[in-house]
Formats: C-alpha cells, structure tokens, sequence
C-alpha cells in the first residue's frame, strides 16, 4: 500500500511546492481562461492540483497506486474546469470535488479486483438463499442485518461475501439491483481514515448542504461526516438501502444545482 499522505512525489510532481490560489484569483483566471488563455488555464490547473490531493487521500486505505489515482483524479479536475458555471456563483471546489470522485470510482469499478476466501463465498450462497426467504417472507429487500441475524454471522462478513460470488471479485461491481439503483460493495464499508483526511471535501459539502432538505442533510451527514455506509444509514432511518442510495445522488445532485 502507498500512504499518499506522506508521498512528496506524485507523476512527477512535487506536491510540497504546489500554489494555492483564492478564490478572488481562481475567478479571475476562470474568465480569462474562458477566453482562450491557455497559460491561465496551467495556471489554474495547477492551482488546484491540491485538491486532486485531497481527494485521492479518501482511497489511502484502499491499496491503490497513488500515481494513477492522481493521473485519473486529474482528469476529473479538467473535466470540472470544462464545464464549470461561473455564472451558478458556486465556489469551484464545491463543484469540482464530486466529479473527481466520480472520476476515480469508474477508474477502480474498471480496473480493480480482489480475491475472497472461499468460506465468504459460501456464506455468499448462504446469504442469498435467506435474502430469497426472506422476501418471500416478508415481501420486502431484506437488509444486511438481518441476513446476518438469520445466518448467525458478522454482518461485515455479509457485507463481502455477498461480493463473492464473482470471479475475479470486484468491490466495485454491484452487489444487486432493487428498482434499477445498483449496490456496490464499497457503499457498504465505511472508512474510519477518511473522517479527518478529507478536510477538503468534507468544507465543501458542508457549504453546499445548505439547499438540502432536513432528510437528504441527515444522510449526507451520516454518509460523509459520521462515516456511515449505506447500509447503516438505512437501518438507523428505517428505509432500505436502495432509497438511501437514490436519496444521497439526489442530494448531490441538488448541491451542484442551486448552490
């Protein structure tokens, strides 16, 4: 595992001799980089390329090449800057942070897999044959304690296994559909590092939850704030994980729009 927190170089790039641009700047050359301005527009690449940094740290636990995700997160940050609204009054960063990561989970959903025990697998099959019970049962999703419950298992263990089934075995592929909302394995781990290391992110939700309803606030706290997976967030508020899962890209999908 590379700690990109305590990597000097990344592509090439010394991250201790990377500017900081206020926002006043960043605006300024957003204009003119609207214009034409190719030199303000490495400018303010480089300008952001922090940022990248920041957001990269949020998968420091994940074992991934910190020169590829910043590769990738870079071009998250070129695709924002294309598309950026000067005219929304939105601060760039609040803008830019979501697409970066969006940018990086494809890349992962694409190209990275795992290999589980072969007793997650068989507790994959176990989990799914009392999913089915369960739905007969009681005519709704079961969740994932509850699957643990009737297993008599750790509820993590649930969380992978149901994974298993797979080969090779993508954190990054769903687990199952409910209602066209794909559930990923990732949604279901919650990263107790990222709580601090994301500073970055975390400013620019915060500013942007403003717009949300008291429901989609509550769940975006819980999921970026309190590091809460899907999972957790659905059993605590008493929906499935699907809801919370169209809830969450519907609130971040209203912070890009009216903040």
């Amino acid at each position: 595992m590379i700690l990109m927190i305590n990597k000097v170089e990344i592509c090439g790039v010394n991250t201790s001799k990377l500017p900081v641009l206020k926002e006043k700047e960043m605006r300024e050359l957003l204009l003119q980089m609207k214009n034409g301005n190719t030199t303000c527009r490495e400018k303010f690449i480089r300008g952001n390329l922090r940022l990248v940094l920041s957001v990269i740290q949020r998968f420091n636990n994940r074992g991934e090449n910190a020169d590829d995700l910043f590769q990738v997160g870079c071009i998250g940050l070129i695709k924002s800057i294309d598309n950026f609204d000067l005219s929304q009054n939105v601060k760039f960063s609040t803008y830019a942070v979501p697409m970066i990561i969006g940018e990086i989970r494809r890349y992962l959903r694409d190209n990275n897999s795992i290999r589980v025990s072969r007793s997650l697998r068989d507790i994959a099959y176990r989990a799914l044959q009392v999913r089915d019970k369960l739905i007969a049962k009681n005519n709704k999703e079961p969740t994932v304690s509850q699957i643990a419950e009737e297993l008599k298992v750790p509820r993590e263990d649930v969380i992978f296994a149901l994974d298993a089934i797979q080969d090779p075995i993508s954190l990054f592929e769903p687990i199952y559909h409910d209602g066209g909302d794909a559930i990923y394995v990732m949604d279901q781990i919650s990263d107790s590092k990222n709580l601090d290391d994301s500073w970055l992110e975390n400013i620019s939700i915060k500013e942007a939850m403003k717009k949300l309803n008291d429901r989609e606030k509550l769940i975006l706290n819980m999921r970026f704030f309190d590091g809460r997976t899907q999972m957790e967030v659905a059993d605590e508020i008493g929906i499935s994980q699907a809801q919370v899962s169209r809830l969450e890209k519907t609130a971040l999908r209203h912070m890009r729009k009216y903040v």
